[in-house]
């Protein structure tokens, strides 16, 4: 396991974190029965989530991934723009969005839009973590694996300045 000098705590360990996602995945499999979903992953923090979410769900599903940026190193622009796109059309397909964390909301409310404009049939938020402390856009996630407190979290995909997403559990950066 790599070092974390910058580590205040552990927040969710590697059993917590495998137990609540295997919860998820039934939840929505029952969700979704009988259909197919489309299931797609906001790069690149969801990466260790969305392959672990994946591996739970029992049915007939597709996978896409996007790719949004709105920072320009560490400082959010509040721009939005599509790194990478889809490559399948949802018109008409249930979508569950895959995300790390539920923060400002921001990111999520142009994505959101953007997605309906395509035609989906519906749209879902999956997040590992929902910060509702710090929301400025009206999102609400329907499967969410854990609320936290407005602290800057790592590890299990989340990053600061693209380190520590490798870390098999999440933690609390040390101020």
């Amino acid at each position: 396991m790599p070092e974390t000098p910058v580590l205040e705590r552990v927040l969710f360990s590697e059993k917590q974190l495998t137990d609540r996602i295997a919860e998820l995945g039934r939840q929505i499999s029952f969700d979704y029965k009988g259909k197919t979903p489309l299931f797609v992953g906001i790069l690149r923090g969801c990466i260790l989530f969305y392959s672990d979410l994946m591996k739970q769900i029992s049915i007939d599903c597709n996978m896409d991934f996007m790719c949004l940026s709105s920072y320009s190193g560490t400082t959010s622009t509040g721009q939005v723009r599509t790194m990478l796109d889809l490559h399948q059309s949802i018109k008409d397909r249930h979508v569950v969005v895959v995300e790390d964390i539920v923060d400002t909301g921001l990111t999520l409310e142009y994505l959101m839009g953007n997605l309906k404009n395509r035609g989906a049939a519906s749209i879902e938020i999956c997040c590992l973590l929902d910060k509702p402390a710090n929301r400025k856009a009206p999102i609400h996630p329907k499967y969410i694996g854990f609320q936290v407190e407005n602290e800057f979290v790592i590890g299990y995909g989340l990053d600061y300045n693209e380190l520590y997403r490798n870390l098999p559990y999440i933690g609390v950066f040390k101020k």
